[in-house]
């Protein structure tokens, strides 16, 4: 796992092409943008825009996806993230590979992390996150997800 500022992401760049085209398309992202998924190398790279209000953790699951890393940019808004190994939690659903996701229990302890308008947050495979928990109060949120696949598809 990864917090940065969208303004020194730089280091993020060795990580791969894929995470630079990520990195470039948050640069120039424009928070009037509408909810949805825009591809940026296809189905290599690509962003899912949302919009949502922050709620309780207790409202939240933990997840982790093991064909991609996300690279999290909150636009407008507050946002906590609570943050796990994931070899440490019990899972609470099987892996569905079409969503690429599976979700656990909480854990008796995770980290927190705050993403204000300008932060990124990189999660690996191994990164279990819980997004969308609110940060001192409920607030209106423009998230940007993009997505970078891990392995090629088999066709490659």
């Amino acid at each position: 796992m990864v917090l940065d500022s969208l303004t020194a992401p730089e280091h993020l760049r060795a990580l791969g092409p894929g995470v630079a085209a990520a990195l470039d398309y948050l640069a120039r992202f424009d928070p009037s943008t509408p909810d949805g998924r825009y591809p940026i190398d296809g189905d290599e790279v690509f962003a899912l825009v949302s919009s949502y209000d922050t709620g309780p953790a207790t409202e939240r699951r933990f997840e982790t996806h093991r064909r991609h890393l996300d690279l999290q940019l909150v636009a407008e808004g507050t946002e906590r993230i609570l943050h796990a190994p994931a070899a440490a939690l019990a899972p609470a659903t099987e892996y569905d590979e079409g969503a690429d996701v599976r979700f656990y229990a909480d854990p008796p302890f995770s980290s927190s992390l705050l993403l204000r308008p300008g932060d990124v947050a990189l999660f690996h495979p191994d990164d279990a996150h819980k997004p969308g928990c609110m940060a001192g109060g409920r607030h209106r949120v423009k998230k940007v997800v993009v997505k970078v696949r891990l392995t090629p598809p088999a066709s490659r």
